[in-house]
């Protein structure tokens, strides 16, 4: 789940990490008066979306007075703001209008789960302001990385080596930075986050760090242990399509293929999305109905895909184990009864009671391509969304 930045900074406030002074605004008046609250020769006002990349789109501005704060909040506000991210646009709902600061130098500070060893890891870099995905393809000796051991958390010692690293030589600065770093860690394994950011960290002029931005995703699966973090969600920012998946419990991320997905278990799901793509075709989204779906959820499932525009062709790939075949079946008959099928279906039924799910989408009279295989399934997918089939 994420946040906006003005929630995460709240949050960093609480533990003691230091932020500027900032005031939120849902129209131009709000962002006006924010600017004279503040006070200061200069504000930066900047949009409010679940994205990175805002200062690139036009999504984080300067303003040297207070009315030009209201003005830039007038057209941001209402808007949708574009980014690399998200190229269809997420809607700005209000405005954070912070205080100027005095940058000598920027940092990069982010501490997300390295699944490769299986641990957190601690990335620092002296060249902030910059995604950090552009710094590993560019630059990749720039990126510090330091893996944190989740049973004691991350080390005063293995901070300050960090510090010596990126350059830092002032006592000062040094004790700020770790504690900056020891104060993430503890962050981390707190709340159950799944990344924090801040991009920049900033050294002003006056020899202070601050954190000029703040990013905190969470891991969903502990978010009963945090209902007070759960509430800061903004649905606004979720994909409608993920909304609905969630409230059925199922595992669905929109993608930009035309080839609608249905099967079940993960490593299956992106097995299938692998051989779509190895067949020329683009997957359309992932979605994983789970080994306990019910009639009802692979049925709410289906109307998930044929609900985007998107989606061409429909390819189910189900190997039955848990969640049976003829479940799947009249999931897919129960749901076509709802919604008008009006693309092609090609299914792929393997395993548990699989003749009796095939029998029942035989005898169910829905225009359905039989697959003998994956293989075969995702071939007449591409060809289906293709319109040659």
């Amino acid at each position: 789940m994420k946040i906006h930045e003005y929630q995460a900074k709240e949050i960093f406030k609480k533990y003691g990490l230091p932020i500027p002074r900032g005031i939120v605004a849902h129209n131009a008046h709000e962002a006006e008066c924010a600017a004279k609250e503040l006070g200061t020769s200069v504000v930066v006002v900047k949009a409010q979306v679940h994205a990175g990349g805002r200062g690139k789109a036009g999504g984080v501005k300067l303003a040297k007075s207070p009315e030009e704060a209201g003005k830039i909040a007038a057209e941001m506000i209402g808007s949708r703001l574009r980014t690399y991210q998200n190229p269809e646009g997420l809607p700005i709902n209000c405005v954070l209008v912070e205080e100027g600061v005095n940058i000598d130098k920027e940092f990069y500070v982010g501490l997300t789960l390295d699944r490769g060893v299986s641990r957190p890891v601690l990335m620092v870099s002296a060249a902030g302001g910059m995604e950090i995905e552009e710094i590993a393809k560019t630059n990749p000796e720039l990126i510090i990385k330091e893996h944190v051991d989740p049973a004691i958390g991350l080390l005063p010692y293995q901070a300050r080596k960090i510090a010596f690293k990126i350059g830092l030589t002032d006592r000062k600065l040094i004790n700020q930075f770790v504690k900056i770093l020891m104060t993430l860690s503890k962050m981390y394994f707190e709340l159950d986050a799944s990344l924090i950011e801040i991009n920049p960290l900033v050294k002003t002029r006056e020899d202070n760090f601050i954190c000029l931005d703040a990013k905190i995703d969470f891991d969903d699966n502990a978010l009963f242990r945090h209902p007070e973090i759960q509430e800061l969600e903004d649905t606004t920012q979720v994909d409608p399509l993920e909304l609905e998946a969630a409230k059925w419990d199922l595992n669905y991320v929109r993608l930009d293929g035309n080839i609608g997905c249905m099967v079940n278990g993960a490593g299956l799901a992106m097995a299938t999305m692998d051989t779509i793509k190895f067949y020329g075709g683009e997957p359309a989204n992932f979605l994983d109905v789970g080994g306990t779906a019910t009639v009802e959820r692979v049925a709410a499932a289906f109307k998930l895909l044929l609900s985007d525009p998107k989606v061409k062709a429909i390819f189910v790939n189900i190997f039955g184990g848990i969640v049976r075949c003829d479940r799947i079946a009249g999931g897919i008959i129960e749901a076509a009864k709802q919604v008008e099928l009006n693309r092609p279906l090609i299914v792929r039924l393997e395993g548990t009671n699989v003749e009796l799910g095939r029998k029942m989408l035989e005898e169910s009279g829905l225009n359905i391509i039989p697959a003998k295989d994956m293989a075969d399934g995702a071939q007449k997918a591409v060809k289906a969304a293709k319109g040659e089939l």
